[in-house]
């Protein structure tokens, strides 16, 4: 293991019984298959499990707590908060990556930072939460980590669509990101995007990908600017 899995247990507030369905959902095919194990020893199986699980959660919360929303209006919120980048970020905020175990060239790829393995992984860690102590166990897990954050990872989904329809909107006004790797040591290592309007900044985002960057970046400017 790359660290102590009890940090981890202490950061998400759960202890799991059975310590093999956390190391499971903390093994990346790349390392079961080095390590010369059957695929279906990775976290893929609980990946798919977890990937059930959140959807659950996150389709029963949010029509209990918009009781008058279309169905169409409830699918997309589920959709703003089960993306990719969404569960990267949720992944980051517990510190997931220096967890995951991975085979010598993903690691050497810095494969702990990149947004599928992260998200991946989360779910994985959902799904053996589940498994370990039941739906109330998983659904806790998912509010704490997911939910709780709605806004948001609701803006990140749709803040850079929404920030472009507010410039558009206002003739003459020009929308622009400028994007840079910041290697500061391994705690500060991504990229750093400011959002331009008029090319003056008004917010900056920061994220393991440009693209989350950026996206980050978008959503910040959307609260600031109450852009909803």
């Amino acid at each position: 293991m790359n660290a102590d899995t009890g940090l981890l247990e202490k950061t998400i507030c759960y202890s799991f019984k059975d310590k093999g369905l956390l190391e499971q959902a903390l093994s990346h095919p790349s390392y079961s298959a080095e390590a010369g194990l059957p695929r279906y020893k990775s976290n893929q199986r609980l990946e798919f499990l977890g990937d059930a699980v959140l959807e659950l959660v996150i389709s029963d919360y949010l029509y209990r707590e918009h009781r008058e929303a279309e169905e169409g209006r409830l699918t997309r919120q589920r959709q703003s908060l089960v993306f990719e980048a969404a569960l990267a970020v949720c992944a980051e905020r517990i510190g997931l990556g220096r967890f995951i175990r991975l085979g010598v060239g993903e690691a050497a790829s810095r494969g702990y930072e990149k947004p599928s393995i992260l998200s991946d992984t989360f779910e994985a860690v959902i799904g053996a939460v589940y498994l370990d102590g039941g739906y109330d166990a998983a659904k806790s897990f998912v509010h704490s980590f997911v939910t709780d954050s709605i806004d948001e990872l609701t803006l990140l989904n749709d803040g850079k669509s929404l920030i472009q329809q507010y410039v558009q909107n206002k003739p003459g006004n020009t929308l622009s990101y400028n994007t840079d790797y910041v290697d500061k040591n391994d705690r500060e290592r991504g990229f750093k995007a400011d959002l331009l309007i008029n090319d003056e900044v008004v917010s900056t985002g920061f994220g393991r990908s440009k693209k989350t960057a950026e996206q980050d970046a978008a959503g910040k400017a959307c609260r600031k600017l109450n852009i909803r």
